[in-house]
């Protein structure tokens, strides 16, 4: 006859975990929180699931709208929510990442790259992101707590990503020719406008000249410094004004 021992066995449900109960292959539909669970021995076992935030990586392949393959190498952060911890285990066995997460994000990045082409996907990553992350949170519901999405890495075909490099530089030296256009042809209407501002004053000086002949005189006398030219020359030579010597010692 079998003797089962009257002392009972105990567990350590370690911090950031929970407890799940199994006895005799049935699932309590309690979970135990952390610390020391004592159970029937033998026919009882606790089952530890993490409820810490988890991160793994996993890839998905896809196609583009112009039906290029498109491979995204991605991190995933979930939660276990603990109200879930029982379901789960009984349905997932406390892991529910490969058969759960995994084909959801898989199906989210599916519908949401088959609507832009490869090269809007390389160009618009953090949207392809946030639409991907809303989708697997949609299909997933409740079940996880799909914290976010990281994007590692996007992978296209050699040639692919050639055309795309080389059509990145041909808009780069486009919009740096624009740029070298337009800054030249401010310069120019700036000289333009320059010039113009000259000829006006001219005109300005002259007319007033030519309207108030003492002006010259007033403007000489504006500018004299008080000391007597010397003239050098006669008659209808050269006339060339040279001040006195300056200051004595």
């Amino acid at each position: 006859m079998l003797a089962i021992p009257l002392v009972g066995g105990c567990t350590v449900v370690s911090p950031g975990t929970r407890g799940v109960k199994v006895s005799l292959g049935k699932v309590s539909s309690q979970i135990e929180a952390e610390g020391l669970v004592w159970h029937a021995p033998i026919i009882t076992d606790i089952k530890t699931v993490s409820v810490r935030q988890q991160t793994k990586e996993m890839q998905s392949a896809c196609y583009s709208s112009d039906l290029q393959q498109v491979t995204t190498k991605l991190q995933v952060l979930y939660r276990i929510p603990e109200d879930k911890v029982i379901t789960l285990y009984q349905k997932y066995s406390g892991d529910p990442f490969e058969a759960l997460i995994m084909p959801r994000i898989n199906e989210a990045f599916k519908e949401v790259t088959a609507s832009l082409t490869a090269e809007g996907i390389v160009k618009n990553r953090e949207r392809v992101k946030q639409n991907a992350l809303k989708n697997a949170k949609s299909k997933i519901g409740d079940l996880i707590h799909v914290e976010d999405l990281v994007i590692e890495n996007i992978d296209l075909s050699e040639d692919l990503e050639q055309a795309i490099e080389s059509k990145m530089v041909q808009q780069q030296e486009a919009a740096k020719a624009e740029f070298s256009k337009q800054k030249a042809q401010v310069e120019a209407e700036t000289a333009l406008i320059r010039a113009q501002g000259e000829a006006n004053a001219i005109n300005v000086r002259g007319k007033a000249i030519k309207d108030n002949p003492g002006l010259i005189d007033l403007t000489i006398s504006e500018k004299w410094d008080g000391k007597a030219p010397l003239v050098v020359g006669a008659g209808h030579g050269a006339n060339i004004l040279l001040p006195i010597g300056g200051d004595k010692k």
